[in-house]
C-alpha cells in the first residue's frame, strides 16, 4: 500500500488508515476477538495508520489497539491520538457510557486543553496503549474551546514536536472553518476532516483545503461514507447521514452518483474512498473497520481503478462542486513513497 507523507514532517502515512473507534464499542459492542482479527487483518493489507482516541469507549479503544500493535515492530507503524478529553472518574455512574459507546461508564470525559491537560492525556494514553510514543497527536473537536486550544493545548503540542516526542500535530473535527484557522493561525502541521470532503459535502474547499494547499499542509480525510449513506452500491431509504436520518433529497442524489459510478464500472464506495485524494493535500482516508471482512472489502475497495471521466461527469450534472480538482491526487505517484 502506497505512503504520502505528512508535509514537513517524517511522519509517513499509508493511503488507507484503520479508524478505531468502533472497536471502542461505538454504538453496539464488539467482543475482544473481533477487535483483534480486525487488527490482524488490517495488518494483512498493508495498513500501516492507525487512529484512536481517549473519547472512544472511555479508553477501550486505546488498549486494544496498543494490545493488538504491540507485536509488530514500532517502527513499521504510525499511531495518532487525541487531547481534549480527559477521562476522570464518574461519582454517579448510570450503567452505561452516554456517549454512544457501549461500555460501563465507570469514567467521565472532562474538557481541558490547558497545556497541562495535554500533557496528563498524552501520558493517559502511552499508559492505556503500552506504547512508548505517539507520532501524531490532534486536539479533538475542540469547536467551543477555539482559545484555550489555539493557546495552551496548541503550543504545548509544538514543543512536544520540535523535542521529537512526537512526529506531527493538528486537530480533528467534524467542521473545516475552524479546522482551516488551526492550519492558517497555529503551528499544525496536519488536520483530520470529518465529513466535510466527501461525494455529497464538498465544503471544506471553501477554507480548509484553500489553507493546507497554500501552507503546504496536510488533510486526513474520515468520515467519507457520512456515516453510512456511502457505504453501499444502491442506497437504501433509512441510512444514516452524518449521524441522522438521511433525507429523501439526500438519498436521491447519492442513488444519482451510484449510477454515475456504474456507468464507469464502479461502485458508490469505491469512489467514496477515491474522491477525497482528488485534492492534492489530502494524503490518507481513515476508515472505521469493526471485522476483518469489513477491512478486507475496503482495501479492496482501495484499490479499484476510478476512471477519471467519472469526476468529469459528475460535475457536468452538478453531482458535484464544479471546482473539485479536475485531476485526481489518487493518480499522482510522485506523492507517493
Amino acid at each position: 500500500m502506497r505512503h504520502r507523507q505528512i508535509t514537513n514532517t517524517t511522519v509517513e502515512l499509508t493511503e488507507l488508515g484503520f479508524g478505531a473507534s468502533v472497536i471502542g464499542n461505538l454504538y453496539r459492542v464488539t467482543p475482544d476477538e473481533d477487535a483483534t482479527a480486525a487488527m490482524d487483518a488490517a495488518w494483512e493489507a498493508g495498513i500501516r495508520y492507525y487512529d484512536t482516541a481517549p473519547h472512544y469507549g472511555l479508553g477501550l479503544s486505546e488498549r486494544r489497539l496498543g494490545k493488538a500493535l504491540r507485536e509488530h515492530p514500532r517502527d513499521e507503524y504510525v499511531v495518532s491520538s487525541k487531547v481534549g478529553r480527559l477521562l476522570v472518574p464518574n461519582e454517579d455512574p448510570q450503567g452505561v457510557d452516554s456517549e454512544g459507546f457501549a461500555v460501563p461508564d465507570d469514567l467521565r470525559r472532562q474538557w481541558d486543553f490547558s497545556r497541562d491537560g495535554v500533557l496528563r492525556s498524552i501520558e493517559d494514553t502511552l499508559r492505556r496503549t503500552g506504547l512508548d510514543r505517539l507520532d501524531i497527536v490532534y486536539l479533538h473537536d475542540p469547536d467551543d474551546h477555539w482559545q484555550q486550544a489555539a493557546d495552551e493545548a496548541m503550543p504545548a503540542l509544538a514543543e512536544l514536536r520540535d523535542q521529537g516526542v512526537i512526529g506531527a500535530i493538528g486537530a480533528g473535527m467534524n467542521q473545516s472553518v475552524m479546522l482551516a484557522r488551526f492550519l492558517r493561525e497555529t503551528p499544525a502541521d496536519v488536520v483530520m476532516l470529518a465529513g466535510r470532503y466527501t461525494l455529497l459535502d464538498q465544503t471544506a474547499l471553501d477554507d480548509v483545503l484553500p489553507a493546507a494547499h497554500e501552507l503546504h499542509k496536510s488533510v486526513v480525510a474520515v468520515g467519507v461514507f457520512n456515516s453510512g449513506l456511502l457505504s453501499r452500491d444502491r442506497p437504501a431509504e433509512g441510512m444514516k447521514y452524518d449521524y441522522q436520518d438521511a433525507s429523501a433529497e439526500l438519498v436521491t442524489r447519492a442513488r444519482a452518483i451510484a449510477d454515475v459510478c456504474e456507468q464507469h464500472g464502479t461502485t458508490l464506495p469505491a469512489a467514496a474512498i477515491a474522491f477525497p485524494f482528488s485534492h492534492p493535500s489530502i494524503i490518507n482516508v481513515t476508515l472505521g473497520m469493526r471485522s476483518p471482512e469489513q477491512v478486507v472489502r475496503n482495501a479492496e475497495l482501495h484499490r479499484r481503478h476510478i476512471p477519471e471521466g467519472l469526476w468529469d461527469d459528475l460535475r457536468t450534472q452538478e453531482l458535484i462542486r464544479s471546482d473539485v480538482p479536475a485531476e485526481s491526487g489518487h493518480e499522482r505517484s510522485s506523492r507517493c513513497h
